[in-house]
């Protein structure tokens, strides 16, 4: 099995579901276009058409400019990006809760 994130195993392989698990792994974080290219793999064309319907229903907005570099984040008021944050919390609890039922834990008393 390849060794790809909940949210993608859930929703499938695709160049927006990578973007989309990019962007909302690193919610509280500004990012550019470059800083995803970096992480994500995809290619600088299907990025661009991506983004820019991102940025057309709202769920990126325009956070600040750096020098040349314009800088997103994560639009966190938009009711559907609330809904997949919430999906992506639940895939990892789900996941966490799973594998602590497979775990068993020894509790050593250290007095």
């Amino acid at each position: 099995m390849k060794n790809t994130s909940l949210f993608i195993n859930w929703v499938g392989d695709s160049a927006p579901a990578r973007v989309l698990d990019y962007i909302l792994t690193e919610r509280e974080l500004e990012f550019s276009k470059a800083d995803c290219l970096r992480h994500i793999p995809v290619s600088r064309a299907s990025l661009y058409k991506i983004w820019k319907r991102l940025i057309k229903i709202e769920m990126l907005l325009f956070s600040r400019n750096i020098g040349n570099v314009q800088l997103y984040k994560l639009n966190k008021a938009n009711p559907v990006v609330k809904k997949l944050i919430e999906i992506d919390d639940l895939l990892i609890i789900q996941d966490l809760e799973k594998r602590a039922k497979k775990k068993t834990v020894h509790v050593v008393s250290l007095h």
